[in-house]
């Protein structure tokens, strides 16, 4: 786990620019760091590492790493599990290692099998490389998007990083924001990849590889979710076999992801996921596996407790820290420095209690997410179910004579449902009422924010649309950013059983009725946690600690949003409409509807972070 940045230019820029860029990701990588510049005629090259030291912590792991003919360069960030058997096929080869990290093993398995290498791996990762012979950069993002990478191009310039930090630190990089992608951040709490808040800057997208050779850039897919799952025939419906075969994908992919030269541990929420993989865990270790809890002084939020019988139970070395409200609003004030894009996810802060709890004693944290995407597990997928189902309502009703005059009477959720007549978006109901909203508050267009890919997912049942469409879209851009950020910010690893690609592709030859079943979400999970955990422990309502938005932003925010939506601040700024904003001020003083308070929160975490980097630039 490390932070990467570099650039390819027609002339160098300064070493001491180059380490500025490297050293904002400190966070990312406390225990080493290295740049590696060269000019050639028409062009100059530089790259840059910070290192979170995992496997082989000597010096031999150090990056940027040449390959043993010196053509080719590589900074990498992330882990690729199946090293030492690509490893092993490489030494058939005639390769020879030095050391015992996987950079050494990707330099080589390039220099074999050009692009093709990453088909081959099993992993997380980040990857640039430069080839010499080819004057080309090519840059690889993992299958799910567990490890973040940005880019940034003009005519003349390609600059990459982990973070927009480094990129933000370019001599020339621009900074324009891009206003057309602000409706969809508000929308969605962030922005969808392969766009970010600037222009000419982009996300490398999951399962995708970049060439940028001659100026130009050409994008591949190396894995697609979408094809794989349209593909695959869902042969699997037995309960005891569908368990079975989960049982042993899941011991392989948590055992991989044991594998470190630091200290290992799991968080361990009380949920089904994380307690199945805690328990699994702990199945493959010969010492008590240390498991972490945050735990909140309101009882009716607190999972602290069922966390711990399940930790008792489990026989893991238990770690739980009970935080106050007030340690939980002194880190708003970080939020923008390491999501450093808007994203407003409030969930992000307790991922970040948790990350710095367990850093204090682990370096690598195993973490359950992935587990409501392919199994079931949202709230909305409930909603789905219901809406396929009443359908025929919504259409009904939107053909009465009557319905044109009193729609704007209606409640905005039974409109939207009246509404949500466009089968090309028949998932994502609930954004119409946000883009409601949402028109009131920008200057400029909304545009479309919805997504049009699930225009492509082909099937008739809406809930397995949804999910798809969720991997596709909000487990990388939201679930797995948050834990990115909020991990890394304490120089901590997490690694996802469930997000092994082995697991995503098997996962599509379930029945959907294992999967839900009844109203029963993640029904094959929980049967296999069943094996693990007594029933008793893990058979309860879903608590789940959210931020308290309304409250705060009525109490303890109020002079923050004083301060950041004031007025002729909004007006010099010519993004938000001033009058907008004070009306949603206005209601969410007044309602308790989700949505008005969840819509300041995007706003304030937008001004946040406006007033962190804009003003700066």
């Amino acid at each position: 786990m490390c932070g990467i940045c570099g650039y390819i230019s027609k002339k160098l820029i300064p070493d001491s620019a180059l380490v500025q860029m490297n050293d904002t990701m400190y966070h990312r990588g406390p225990d080493d760091s290295g740049i590696w510049e060269k000019q050639k005629e028409e062009y100059g090259i530089g790259l840059a590492h910070r290192r979170l030291s995992i496997l082989d912590l000597s010096r031999r792991g150090h990056q940027p790493m040449l390959s043993d003919n010196g053509k080719a360069a590589i900074v990498f960030n992330g882990e690729i599990y199946n090293f030492d058997l690509l490893k092993e096929e490489l030494i058939q080869k005639g390769y020879r290692f030095y050391s015992n990290c996987d950079t050494e093993v990707i330099i080589a398995a390039y220099q074999e099998w050009g692009c093709g290498c990453f088909e081959k791996m099993n992993g997380m990762f980040a990857i640039a490389i430069y080839d010499e012979e080819q004057d080309k950069v090519i840059l690889a993002r993992d299958r799910a998007g567990k490890k973040p990478l940005y880019y940034y191009h003009t005519e003349t310039e390609f600059v990459f990083a982990s973070e927009l930090k480094p990129i933000m630190k370019y001599p020339r990089f621009s900074g324009t924001i891009n206003n057309s992608v602000i409706g969809s951040y508000m929308c969605h709490k962030y922005i969808p990849s392969p766009q970010t808040i600037f222009l000419n800057t982009f996300k490398v997208e999951p399962g995708t590889y970049l060439v940028y050779q001659g100026g130009k850039i050409q994008i591949y897919k190396y894995w697609d979710l979408l094809a794989i799952y349209q593909n695959t025939y869902k042969a699997i419906s037995g309960l005891e076999d569908a368990k079975q075969q989960l049982r042993e994908l899941l011991r392989d992919s948590v055992s991989q992801r044991l594998v470190a030269d630091v200290p290992v541990g799991t968080f361990l929420s009380g949920g089904i996921d994380s307690a199945l993989i805690t328990a699994i865990a702990q199945e493959a270790s010969d010492e008590p596996v240390d498991s972490f809890t945050i735990g909140f002084y309101d009882s009716k939020k607190d999972e602290a407790p069922f966390a711990a019988q399940i930790a008792r139970h489990i026989g893991t070395r238990h770690h739980e820290l009970y935080m106050k409200e007030e340690q939980i609003l002194q880190m708003l004030q970080e939020l923008p420095i390491y999501y450093d894009e808007p994203f407003s996810d409030s969930s992000q802060l307790p991922s970040m209690l948790v990350s710095k709890m367990a850093s204090e004693n682990v370096t690598v944290a195993l973490s359950g997410d992935g587990g409501d995407e392919l199994f079931c597990g949202y709230t909305r997928y409930d909603l789905m179910w219901i809406i396929q189902h009443a359908d025929w309502m919504g259409k009904l009703e939107s053909k009465m004579p009557w319905n044109k005059a009193l729609l704007p009477y209606i409640p905005a959720k039974a409109r939207a449902f009246i509404q949500n007549r466009d089968c090309s978006y028949k998932s994502q109901m609930s954004v119409n009422t946000a883009i409601e909203e949402v028109e009131k508050l920008l200057c400029c267009p909304v545009g479309n924010v919805k997504f049009e890919i699930e225009k492509n997912i082909d099937t008739f049942n809406l809930q397995e649309k949804r999910m798809i469409l969720d991997m596709i879209t909000y487990l990388p851009d939201d679930i797995l950013t948050k834990m990115d950020r909020a991990s890394m910010k304490y120089s901590l690893e997490v690694r996802c059983p469930m997000l092994d690609y082995r697991i995503f592709e098997w996962s599509f030859q379930v029945s959907q009725g294992l999967k839900y079943h009844y109203f029963d979400k993640k029904y094959l999970l929980k049967e296999l946690a069943y094996d693990y955990i007594p029933k008793e422990l893990l058979d309860r309502p879903k608590r789940g600690f959210s931020v308290p938005l309304r409250r705060w932003l009525r109490t303890v925010l109020k002079p923050d949003i004083q301060r950041l939506l004031e007025t002729e601040k909004l007006k010099k700024q010519g993004i938000f409409n001033p009058s907008g904003v004070k009306e949603l001020i206005l209601k969410q003083e007044k309602s308790d509807i989700l949505l008005y308070s969840s819509l300041l929160w995007s706003l304030l975490c937008f001004q946040m972070w406006y007033s962190e980097y804009i003003e700066e630039i």
